[in-house]
């Protein structure tokens, strides 16, 4: 397994493991307010899941700003249950991972049209780094938006996801 892969695997576990513990606590704590980066947990939850769809569909060959146009409705699509958030997210993960699995050049370039911020040529390497580390600053509002309700979050560090073991990721 190469660098890139193991980020990405990481990236999934950490989702999946934070969406678990949202999963064991009310169900109205989805829609509940918050003072902070989102109006709710699912809002959050929706923006990660847009950003980390848009990605892939740059990754598999989408021009960014087609990209964009595709997943910008995503990100305002709030779902009724956290299962309906794990299935998103989990159906994307194989999705990723099928991908991941089929490259045999993750250092590979493309020249990137980012509408915000120009163009560049970019590694697929730099793009996976990229939504791992998006999703590690949302799933760390996440955090802050369950305490600022009063529940504990979860432990999803990568590396505590290094002594995870195979199955579980």
């Amino acid at each position: 397994m190469n660098h890139p892969e193991q980020m990405y695997n990481y990236h999934s576990w950490a989702t999946q493991t934070i969406l678990s513990r949202i999963k064991e606590l009310p169900a109205s704590v989805l829609s509940q307010e918050v003072n902070s980066s989102f109006a709710t947990i699912a809002h959050a939850l929706s923006h990660i899941y847009a950003v980390d769809k848009m990605w892939y569909l740059v990754l598999t060959g989408t021009g960014m700003p087609e990209a964009l146009q595709a997943c910008i409705p995503l990100n305002s699509e709030i779902h009724g249950s956290i299962d309906e958030y794990i299935q998103c997210f989990a159906d994307l993960s194989v999705q990723y991972r099928e991908w991941l699995q089929g490259q045999t050049d993750l250092e590979k370039t493309i020249l990137l049209d980012n509408p915000f911020a120009g163009v560049r040529e970019t590694s697929l390497s730099e793009m996976v780094f990229h939504l791992v580390n998006h999703g590690t600053y949302h799933r760390g509002n996440v955090s802050t938006m369950l305490r600022q309700l009063g529940h504990a979050s979860i432990m999803n560090d990568y590396s505590l996801f290094w002594y995870q073991e195979p199955a579980q990721v």
